[in-house]
């Protein structure tokens, strides 16, 4: 061995090294020529929970963290692939709405609010329009005879109201008076030739309006007329020969005539003296005679 040659002693971490098979860390041999050595770097091994370092001191080691376990995430392509994506929310597909019976319950809803509406219309209509004698002495045209003429509604005490046979009478169409003791059905009957006028008469005491019309009118204007008076109640309607106008209107005490049945103030009549001009409160129209022909039918004895 020469002088310059210096033998490095092996260390115990070698030994035991070797023991356990497994290689001593590496020492870089930078002596110099002179033969001084360097301090020698401690290496550290992990055995077993200990570091050993190279000049044989044991210390605990601290465990090496475990990395964390990736879990699939829910929607990943298996076999990884990056990152995975976002599950998607299922599309809801959107149902068209079924218009047919939500039309059909609209419209309902929307005719029960007109007919509850128009109801309550007439009812403030009835409720707050003026007195039937007002809105008919409104109506151009119109002939009060109970003003101008109650002569024509007096009658014998002895006698009373009723009397057979033909009777005569100031104003034609009659409007009023004396009367057969039988009332012409007033049901809103349409008669289709002339009718007793003496039975007439007592339906107007009853409370009905007459419409008796010129039997040259024209059908069309005739049928208008009919609409106004077929299967209303204390409504009758007959021809009348002779008659000056071609439609003339009767409610007892009052009369209209008129050329047109188009004319508007046909309803106001209607609607102002229909059942209102009543002598006889409690009286009907059901029951009378049905029958045509201008000779009175004498089928109740006179009085009363």
């Amino acid at each position: 061995m020469s002088t310059g040659d210096v033998r490095r002693p092996k260390s115990k971490l070698s030994t035991t090294a070797a023991a356990d098979d497994k290689p001593e860390a590496d020492v870089v041999d930078d002596a110099p020529k002179g033969g001084v050595l360097p301090a020698k770097k401690s290496t550290t091994q992990k055995v077993a929970g200990t570091q050993k370092t190279a000049g044989g001191a044991t210390k605990t080691a601290t465990p090496a963290k475990k990395a964390p376990v990736k879990r699939p995430v829910a929607g990943a392509r298996p076999g990884g692939g990056g990152k995975g994506r976002k599950p998607l929310a299922p599309v809801k597909v959107s149902q068209g709405r079924n218009w047919g019976p939500i039309a059909m319950f609209s419209a309902a809803g929307l005719i029960a609010v007109s007919i509850i509406g128009f109801g309550a219309w007439k009812v403030y209509e009835k409720d707050h329009q003026p007195p039937w004698q007002e809105r008919a002495a409104a109506i151009t045209g119109i002939h009060n005879y109970l003003q101008t003429n109650p002569e024509y509604f007096k009658y014998d005490p002895n006698v009373g109201n009723h009397k057979n046979g033909a009777l005569e009478y100031p104003t034609s169409p009659p409007v009023g008076g004396v009367h057969n003791p039988q009332w012409q059905n007033c049901m809103g009957d349409v008669y289709p030739a002339a009718i007793p006028k003496e039975q007439a008469t007592h339906a107007m005491e009853h409370g009905a309006v007459w419409v008796a019309y010129n039997p040259d009118l024209p059908a069309d204007q005739v049928e208008k007329l009919a609409s106004k008076v077929r299967n209303v109640e204390f409504m009758l309607m007959s021809p009348y020969p002779g008659l000056d106008s071609k439609i003339s209107l009767q409610a007892w005490g009052y009369q209209l005539k008129l050329d047109n049945a188009n004319d508007g103030r046909i309803d106001e009549f209607i609607n102002a003296l229909r059942k209102n001009t009543t002598q006889e409160p409690q009286a009907g129209c059901s029951g009378g005679i049905t029958d045509t022909g201008d000779v009175p039918l004498d089928l109740a004895p006179v009085g009363g």
